[in-house]
C-alpha cells in the first residue's frame, strides 16, 4: 500500500507506517495543483494532510485514492461531498488534541485576565506600569462559559474547577445528567450561557450549522468586559460582530483561530481584529505540541493498519449512516468461487442495486453468509433462480429493513 504524506508528519509515524509494510512518499509541503500531480503520479491509495486542503480537483487527480486521513480532529480543510462522490473514505484522529488544544485556551484565558501580552510589549519599549497592570479581575469564584463539551471542552471544563471557577456549558446533545457528570451546570442556549459567563471558551466542529452562529446577538448577550476565547475554528464565528463586541463594549478576545489563515504554515496575514486593543492571538497552534502530534501519529498508523487489514476505516465521517435499502437478502452459501457472481447477476438482471454488503466466512473456511441491502425488494421469481441456480446456494432469506 503507498501512502502520500502531504504535511509536516512526526517520524514515528513514519516509521509506524513503514513498519506495516507501506510504502510512504513524504513530501510535506505539497499543496494545489503539485497535490493533485503527485496524487496522479504516485497512485497512491492513501493521502495524509494536516492544514493542507484538499479540494475536489486534487481527488480527482487521485485515481488510486481510496482514504484520506486528517492528522488532526476537524475535517473542513477536505471537500467531503467530493470525496464522497469518489468512494474515498475520509478520516480523522479526534481528542488526541485534547488537551493540547485545552492548555493553550487557558493560556489564552490567563493572558486576558492579567494582561500578559501588553505587560510584555511595555516592558520590551522600557515601560514601567504596575499601577495600571495591578487592576486583574482574577479568575476564582468568576463563571467559565464552555461551549461545546467534546474531549476538549472537557478538558477545558476540568481546569477551571482547578481554578476554582464557577462552570456552565451547552452543546446541542447535553441533558442536566451528562452536565452534571462534567461537573457543570447546563445552559439552556448560547445566550444564557453568554449572559452569565465572565469567560467563554469555543470548543465547537466547523458545520453549515456553525458556520457564523456566534453573531451579534451573542456578543450582545456576552457581559461587557468578559473575556472569549476561540481555538475551535474561525468561520464559527461573525467576525465583524467580534470586532465591534471588542471595540465597543470592552470584549477582550483571545483567537487561535482565523477565517482567512494562509493555507500554508508560513505566509502574509492581514486580519483587521488582531490589531485592536484586548485581543490576544496565536497561530493555530492549539494542537502542536510534542505529545499531541506524537499521539495523533499513533492514531494515524493505527487507522491505516485497519484499512490496510480489514478494509474498515476507522474514525470515517463521510460514510452513510443508513443507506437507501429496504430489505436485506440474506444468502447461506458455500465458500466457493463464482457464488457471489452468480447472486450480484440475478440482482442486476432484475434491476436491483445492490446498497451494501458483507459476506461472512465461518470457521473452516467451508461456508459463508452474505448479508446484501437491496434498493428494492426482489421477487418470488428471482430468489428462485437465486437458489437454484448455483447448487452452492445453500438457503436464500428476505426481510425489509
Amino acid at each position: 500500500m503507498k501512502v502520500l504524506v502531504a504535511d509536516k508528519f512526526e517520524e514515528s509515524g513514519l516509521g509506524g507506517l513503514r513498519a506495516l509494510g507501506c510504502e510512504v512518499v513524504y513530501e510535506p509541503k505539497l499543496e494545489g495543483e503539485a497535490l493533485g500531480n503527485r496524487l496522479a503520479e504516485t497512485a497512491a491509495e492513501v493521502l495524509v494532510v494536516r492544514s493542507t486542503k484538499v479540494s475536489a480537483k486534487e481527488l480527482a487527480q487521485g485515481t488510486g485514492l481510496a482514504l484520506v486521513i486528517r492528522a488532526g480532529a476537524g475535517v473542513n480543510t477536505i471537500d467531503l461531498a467530493a470525496a464522497s462522490e469518489r468512494a474515498i473514505a475520509v478520516s480523522n484522529c479526534p481528542g488526541k488534541n485534547s488537551i493540547a488544544v485545552a492548555e493553550l485556551a487557558w493560556g489564552l484565558i490567563l493572558a486576558l485576565d492579567r494582561r500578559i501580552p501588553e505587560q510584555t510589549k511595555d516592558l520590551q519599549n522600557g515601560v514601567w506600569n504596575k499601577a495600571e497592570y495591578g487592576k486583574a479581575k482574577g479568575l476564582a469564584g468568576r463563571t467559565l462559559g464552555v461551549l461545546g463539551t467534546g474531549a476538549i471542552g472537557r478538558e477545558v471544563l476540568s481546569r477551571g474547577r482547578a481554578f476554582g471557577m464557577k462552570t456552565i456549558a451547552w452543546s446541542r446533545s447535553l441533558d442536566d445528567a451528562k452536565a452534571a457528570e462534567l461537573g457543570a451546570e447546563r445552559a439552556g442556549s448560547i445566550h444564557e450561557l453568554a449572559q452569565r459567563s465572565d469567560v467563554v471558551s469555543v470548543h465547537v466542529a466547523l458545520s453549515k450549522e456553525t458556520r457564523g452562529f456566534l453573531d451579534a446577538a451573542f456578543f450582545g448577550a456576552m457581559r461587557e468586559g468578559a473575556s472569549f476565547v476561540n481555538t475551535s475554528r474561525g468561520e464559527i464565528v461573525d467576525g465583524a460582530a467580534l470586532e465591534a463586541a471588542v471595540r465597543d463594549r470592552g470584549i477582550r478576545a483571545g483567537l487561535d483561530v482565523f477565517a482567512n489563515e494562509p493555507s500554508g504554515g508560513t505566509g502574509a496575514f492581514e486580519d483587521g481584529i488582531v490589531k485592536l486593543a484586548g485581543v490576544v492571538g496565536t497561530h493555530h497552534v492549539g494542537a502542536s505540541t510534542d505529545q499531541a502530534q506524537n499521539a495523533i501519529a499513533e492514531e494515524t498508523v493505527r487507522i491505516v493498519k485497519v484499512f490496510k487489514t480489514t478494509g474498515q476505516v476507522p474514525n470515517a465521517v463521510n460514510l452513510s449512516d443508513r443507506t437507501p435499502a429496504t430489505h436485506l437478502l440474506s444468502v447461506r452459501h458455500r465458500d466457493r468461487v463464482g457464488v457471489l457472481a452468480h447472486v450480484f447477476g440475478e440482482l442486476r438482471a432484475a434491476g436491483l442495486n445492490v446498497e451494501q454488503t458483507e459476506n461472512v466466512v465461518f470457521a473452516g473456511a467451508q461456508a459463508a453468509c452474505a448479508r446484501i441491502q437491496l434498493s428494492g425488494e426482489p421477487g418470488p421469481e428471482v430468489l428462485a433462480r437465486i437458489r437454484e441456480g448455483c447448487e452452492d446456494v445453500l438457503s436464500v432469506g428476505l426481510s425489509r429493513l
